[in-house]
């Protein structure tokens, strides 16, 4: 043979070690990833935290485009935005238990289109509605905004 069967064949020892390196490799890359996206989902979240930054006249007129899009497509409700129980300060508690008060927990956005709804749609007959649309682990998860209009 003219190759040593050492250079041709690693023993099960040297493919073990090869094949831990590999993997400490992928979980590096999956914490950075994990790491990275976190990061993105905090930056969003202190965004949504924050008011808009829209004119009330502005707010007024994406609202009417929202709301009349979803009429021409023969609707009578449409959810507005959804956004992550963070943004409660009882992470969504009072809106899952349907308690009185439940709007005095809103922060940033979420806040903001309820306001908007009791400035201009709620004395134009318009409903509004808060809600938890999933329950990872079992607890409450995102909230929905969801405006309607029809019976």
């Amino acid at each position: 043979m003219p190759e040593r069967i050492d250079d041709l064949l690693p023993t099960a020892q040297e493919i073990q070690k090869q094949a831990a390196l590999n993997e400490a490799v992928k979980a590096d890359e999956f914490t950075r990833r994990l790491a990275a996206a976190e990061a993105e989902k905090q930056k969003l979240i202190d965004k949504l935290s924050k008011p808009s930054g829209l004119s009330e006249d502005e707010k007024v007129k994406l609202a009417s485009t929202v709301i009349q899009r979803a009429v021409r497509n023969g609707l009578s409700e449409v959810q507005v935005y959804r956004f992550p129980n963070s943004l409660c300060t009882d992470r969504g508690r009072a809106i899952n238990q349907m308690e009185a008060g439940w709007e005095k927990t809103l922060t940033g956005m979420a806040k903001e289109i309820y306001q908007l709804w009791v400035d201009y749609l709620q004395p134009r007959g318009y409903r509004i509605r808060y809600q938890i649309v999933d329950f990872p682990g079992g607890v409450p998860g995102d909230i929905s905004i969801v405006i309607s209009w029809g019976e």
